[in-house]
């Protein structure tokens, strides 16, 4: 769906006007912007072009599509960027350093110097530190009901979470699964009012809030979860669970200090630059109450912009 993954030929040390560490939205809309206006650009993107983008199933709320896939929109982001010039290297960044004339970005397999950076490298999904979680994933624990949904077909499952992920997913998983729990440990929903009332048409969902999964049950396979509903135990058989709980940033590759929040996002200014001068932040990792793949597209340009005029 996304083409073969592919690094270009360069050579062990290459020099750019411009690296993006990271090829979600944010980063591929910095690409476009950067690269139009004649920079010469290299985006590292660990796993596939599109990021997170790429897991919904449908996506309803991005201007100039009704309805699209996140998979579409994702190959739709990445072939307008390449268009554009933007080479693309799948890699991972293991560290960013401070140079005299700018920064070095060290991948795994090369390395980069560039007179400035843009960090889009979004953030890490949260799990639910659960004994057996980790054992389990893959085997009924799932942290995208678009990629694993199909094999619960005619099966009951959960969703975790009260966001615009976990809706999605429930959208999703409806389709496929005989029974979907919608689990989330507050009365308050972080997505919107009108997704749930259209959500909550779906005759085989049921809704449960004020509620923690505490227990993971299976050996080889998930079997069955315990959860806490307002304090009263209740245990649920299905045979997979889809946790959408947020994600955490991780910024431990970065080997100088930044200026971020009490929760580690990173603090920009309104031109997506970070407390060091020539390194722009802009997507899921910086610090801010809203997070849309409309706005990190839209921090992706003013970061690429940002960058325009260094040679």
């Amino acid at each position: 769906m996304f083409g073969k993954k592919r690094n270009v030929g360069y050579n062990k040390s290459m020099k750019a006007d411009v690296v993006i560490i990271g090829g979600g939205p944010a980063g591929l809309s910095a690409g476009i912007f950067a690269c139009r206006a004649g920079l010469n650009v290299v985006l590292i993107e660990k796993l596939v072009a599109g990021g997170q983008a790429s897991v919904p199933f449908k996506i309803a709320n991005y201007p100039g599509f009704k309805e699209i896939s996140g998979p579409d929109l994702a190959e739709n982001l990445r072939s307008h960027a390449e268009s554009a010039g933007l080479k693309i290297v799948y890699d991972e960044v293991v560290s960013l350093d401070k140079t005299k004339s700018g920064f070095s970005v060290s991948a795994k397999k090369e390395s980069f110097q560039a007179k400035k950076v843009i960090i889009a490298c979004g953030c890490e999904t949260k799990t639910l530190n659960l004994d057996g979680e980790k054992e389990l994933t893959g085997k009924g624990v799932s942290y995208c009901a678009s990629c694993d949904g199909g094999f619960f077909k005619g099966m009951p499952v959960a969703v975790i979470g009260g966001g615009d992920t976990a809706i999605g997913d429930v959208d999703y998983l409806v389709k496929l699964a005989s029974k979907v729990y919608l689990i989330n440990r507050s009365e308050k929903f972080r997505a919107g009012e009108r997704e749930l009332a259209r959500i909550k048409k779906y005759k085989n969902l049921e809704i449960i809030t004020d509620a923690t999964v505490k227990k993971l049950h299976g050996k080889d396979c998930l079997e069955k979860i315990d959860i806490s509903v307002a304090g009263k135990k209740r245990q649920l058989n299905v045979k997979a669970i889809f946790v959408a709980i947020g994600a955490e940033p991780k910024l431990d590759f970065i080997n100088f200090g930044i200026d971020t929040d009490r929760q580690g996002y990173i603090e920009v200014d309104s031109d997506m630059q970070t407390s060091e001068k020539n390194l722009f932040a802009c997507g899921d990792i910086i610090s801010k109450d809203f997070r849309q793949i409309v706005i990190a597209c839209a921090e992706g340009a003013i970061a690429g912009n940002a960058c325009v005029g260094v040679r």
